[in-house]
């Protein structure tokens, strides 16, 4: 017998800036390429001010299909975009289009619709044959834009979702409550929980790196080394972390040494290098820059703290847990699912995976910060706990096998609907 066809997959990213979307993408399209799957990857341009991460690409083996107009600001570049994509769809004939990050899903569907409903078959009642995938590794729909373009936002989702959309991944059970409950963004049988996976091999040997990135920072082993992870951008609000760390400072002494690093770059480093002088912090905080090796950094680091606006499932708590390291973060978006039960619960909370802060409030963030840096044991349990949590939840083996499970889903549709050339409403009902 012949075998069957590859499955044809188009994933598009906005841009492959340092951050975790970039890394899924590209461990997606590794991973879901060979004897069942094509997949090919699109990404737009990385804009002046952002660290680029194409080299991940490189490293995985991916070779990027590259749309220069697609960046992650609105702008007339945008209709040149659209027809791009719609003239790859028609060259590629993809089974399913899988779109990542906000702007990326709106013109890779946007272009996909017009790809499944602009060929002659139409006078026939007969669209090309395509599944659409969005997945939302964060939203947009609070902490980035004022309320006008954030309501603009929020309806071409909904009408997107509506219109085009087979299935709508988002990646942790808090962020499912958000877009489905709070912003009705979708419907329950569209959406599916999927949980980021990585790569835990990277971070093997992490029992053995402490050394390196403390001896670059001349740290000592007695001093306690916090970092913050991250681009420096508004919505990760590093402007809370320090102020956080200024509070820390004013609520008495007898602590141990404590140095803290920020670790990443953005548009906003000259600004908070310029605040943390203002805040009497030059010589608490070093800025390192971006870095290529977190294998080295973290495991260097005693406490790893978030203070973003807004999150999907942050990355970077991910890796920390990775490599048994206590984390301390505000309690938004997949934060609450990452960090798990409270088990003792105050003005800050103790969670069984680390410490939950609400949200811009530095003096409460300061607090739990002096618990955290002055309590040994709780930093041990903190860092134990999440990494048992993150071998068995978040493997990239798992990530592979639940996406595809899902492409499977939605090839079987087609499937079934050749076969008994049902309408698409009576199949889904029978699978």
């Amino acid at each position: 017998m012949p075998e069957s066809p590859r499955t044809k997959i188009v994933r598009i990213i906005a841009r492959l800036n340092v951050g975790g979307p970039a890394k899924h993408v590209v461990w997606l399209t590794a991973g879901l390429n060979g004897s069942k799957y094509q997949s090919l990857l699109v990404a737009g341009s990385v804009p002046d001010g952002e660290e680029d991460m194409s080299y991940f690409a490189d490293e995985s083996g991916v070779k990027p299909y590259y749309i220069p107009e697609m960046s992650r600001e609105i702008s007339l570049k945008d209709a040149k975009t659209l027809w791009k994509l719609f003239r790859l769809f028609r060259r590629e004939r993809p089974d399913i289009i899988h779109t990542h990050t906000a702007k990326a899903g709106t013109v890779g569907r946007a272009a996909g619709f017009l790809y499944k409903w602009f060929t002659p078959g139409l006078l026939l009642g007969r669209p090309r044959s395509c599944k659409f995938v969005h997945t939302y590794h964060g939203h947009i729909f609070h902490s980035y834009y004022g309320s006008t373009k954030t309501k603009l936002f929020l309806t071409i989702e909904r009408l997107l979702a509506r219109l085009v959309t087979d299935r709508l991944v988002v990646i942790s059970a808090q962020q499912a409550k958000e877009i489905g409950e709070t912003f009705g963004v979708g419907t329950e049988a569209q959406l599916r929980i999927i949980p980021l996976g990585l790569d835990l091999e990277l971070f093997s040997e992490y029992p053995t790196r402490r050394e390196r990135f403390r001896r670059e920072l001349q740290v000592d082993n007695d001093t306690v080394l916090v970092g913050i992870v991250g681009r420096l951008t508004e919505v990760k609000n590093h402007e809370l972390f320090l102020r956080s760390v200024a509070a820390y400072k004013t609520l008495g002494q007898g602590e141990p040494p404590v140095k803290f690093v920020v670790i990443g770059e953005g548009s906003l480093r000259g600004k908070l290098e310029v605040q943390s002088q203002t805040l009497g912090l030059r010589d608490d905080i070093v800025f390192v820059g971006g870095r290529n090796d977190p294998q080295y950094f973290y495991p260097a680091l005693d406490i790893v703290a978030l203070t973003s606006r807004n999150e999907g499932t942050p990355l970077t708590l991910i890796e920390a847990m990775a490599n048994a390291r206590p984390v301390i973060a505000t309690n938004v978006g997949g934060v609450v699912d990452l960090l798990g039960p409270v088990i003792e619960n105050g003005e800050y909370r103790i969670c069984e995976r680390g410490l939950s802060v609400p949200s811009n409030n530095p003096l409460i963030f300061g607090k739990a910060l002096k618990r955290l840096i002055n309590d040994k044991p709780l930093q041990h349990e903190i860092g134990e706990r999440g990494f048992h949590f993150v071998q068995v939840s978040y493997q990239k083996q798992r990530l592979l096998n639940d996406i595809q499970n899902l492409y499977d889903e939605l090839m079987d549709y087609k499937r079934i609907a050749v076969e008994s050339q049902v309408p698409r409403t009576e199949v889904r009902s029978r699978v």
